[in-house]
């Protein structure tokens, strides 16, 4: 168990100082009746984890706003679900260096700082698509040179505000905290996508990166309010004596990104609970092929509200999963409740492609949205459990790329076969692997399926 928690005359923690467990007889009694199936809000009873809660619930919506128009200009440009895909696999590399780099950052220094450092990235690039769309120059190489560059930035702003988490609640509460950061952004992904087809007829698309861009400056504003996180001296000391710095100095290298991966194959839990996560998003993440279906197969609706409705449902979902957490949010084999949600999400996947109607398309991607919120909630639980705070840094690196990079894989994979096949062919394919190389995971692992928190 890490140390007590020791706090200023304003309630605070002190700066550096990791929470733990609160002392016998001052934890929240336990909800009875209805309240246990509902949200567990016990985590925003600490100051330091609700402002970084807030953080995300401001710029959740914003974020969105550009995620529908980034994919929406490009389609406008090349009238190519493909290009749709190559813009979004172009983002990869930039994540994955800077998401594993990131990671290694955050265990070396005030994780505050670095979330102050890399939003003020985002924001500037989200000015800058502001910029472009607003000058009318439909270049696609610039919108693609730009996703990379906010894909970098979001790779080293990521590890910084996850490994955050668990210095500022208790172990025991990780799971609800995990699920309450997953919902409010979850919403934005419902609010966002609404919002941008409703809006893209009547104000066009630069206003929408613009809206993004201003949301992220509320942004900067609740993380400068966070206590300072530097890394825990003992860690800190125990790493740079390892790499042979005697005294204690820390430096950031990509010996420690070695060391990050060595430490997940020496935890097979970790190790299988990232391949969960990439078999669900690159086999069954089938958002590339979107525009076209709401160009296409849902013209009558209309498309930009087709459009809309299909970005939202998987979120909308998500929220209605975290809404409802207490329902299993204190299991304790979480290895199987990983397994059970990759399989119905693979299943519900499969359900949208042989969907003809809009309806039923979107009802499939809402239940899809609450295995998913589950599977996020204990994948979560066990990677911010099963490391130490000075590896943290690096597993949420790994975690980073794992879970934004796994759909931009799918994003190519889908946009290709999207051309190739037929958008619902593609989705239907891609649902069912995912379902069926889950189970064969479940059977070649038993351990896995057995784990218990």
């Amino acid at each position: 168990m890490e140390t007590a928690r020791s706090t200023d005359d304003t309630g605070e923690p002190r700066q550096g100082d990791p929470i733990a467990d609160p002392p016998e007889g001052t934890a929240a009694p336990p909800k009875t009746g209805w309240r246990r199936w509902v949200m567990d809000t016990r985590p925003l009873r600490h100051r330091p984890f609700r402002r970084l809660w807030t953080s995300t619930t401001v710029t959740a919506v914003g974020s969105q706003l550009t995620a529908v128009a980034v994919p929406k200009q490009i389609y406008d440009i090349t009238d190519s679900s493909a290009w749709v895909g190559y813009a979004s696999f172009a983002g990869l590399v930039p994540l994955v260096v800077f998401g594993l780099w990131g990671g290694v950052v955050a265990d070396r220094m005030d994780r505050r700082t670095l979330m102050l450092v890399t939003n003020v990235g985002i924001a500037v690039t989200s000015l800058l698509f502001w910029a472009q769309s607003f000058a009318g120059l439909d270049s696609v190489a610039l919108l693609i040179v730009l996703l990379a560059a906010q894909q970098g930035f979001f790779g080293m702003n990521s590890p910084a505000r996850n490994a955050s988490i668990a210095r500022l609640v208790p172990a025991h509460e990780l799971p609800a905290a995990g699920a309450l950061q997953s919902t409010v952004a979850q919403t934005g992904m419902i609010v966002g996508p609404l919002l941008a087809g409703a809006l893209i007829p009547v104000v066009g698309l630069p206003a929408l990166y613009l809206a993004d861009a201003v949301a992220l400056c509320a942004t900067l504003w609740a993380v400068w309010r966070l206590p300072a996180l530097p890394p825990l001296s003992s860690s800190v000391r125990e790493s740079s004596v390892r790499e042979g710095e005697p005294d204690g100095r820390s430096r950031a290298g990509w010996r420690d990104v070695a060391d990050g991966f060595r430490y997940i194959t020496a935890h097979r839990v970790l190790l299988l609970s990232f391949l969960a996560d990439i078999i669900a998003m690159v086999f069954g993440m089938p958002r590339a092929l979107f525009p076209q279906l709401a160009s296409h197969t849902y013209a009558p609706w209309g498309e930009g509200f087709a459009l809309g409705l299909l970005f939202a449902a998987i979120p909308l979902g998500a929220v209605a999963g975290g809404l409802l957490s207490g329902t299993f949010s204190r299991a304790r084999r979480h290895g199987l409740m990983v397994i059970v949600a990759v399989v119905a999400w693979g299943l519900a996947i499969s359900g949208v492609g042989l969907s003809s109607s809009l309806w039923w398309a979107a009802a499939f991607l809402a239940v899809a949205g609450v295995a998913d919120m589950v599977s996020m909630v204990f994948r979560g639980a066990i990677l911010q459990s099963a490391a130490t705070d000075h590896m943290r840094g690096r597993m949420q690196g790994v975690f980073t790329v794992v879970v934004a990079g796994g759909p931009r894989i799918a994003d190519l994979l889908h946009g290709t076969a999207g051309s190739l096949l037929g958008p619902r062919t593609a989705v239907a394919a891609g649902g069912l692997l995912v379902a069926v190389l889950m189970l064969g995971l479940a059977v070649a692992v038993p351990g896995f399926r057995r784990y218990t928190a």
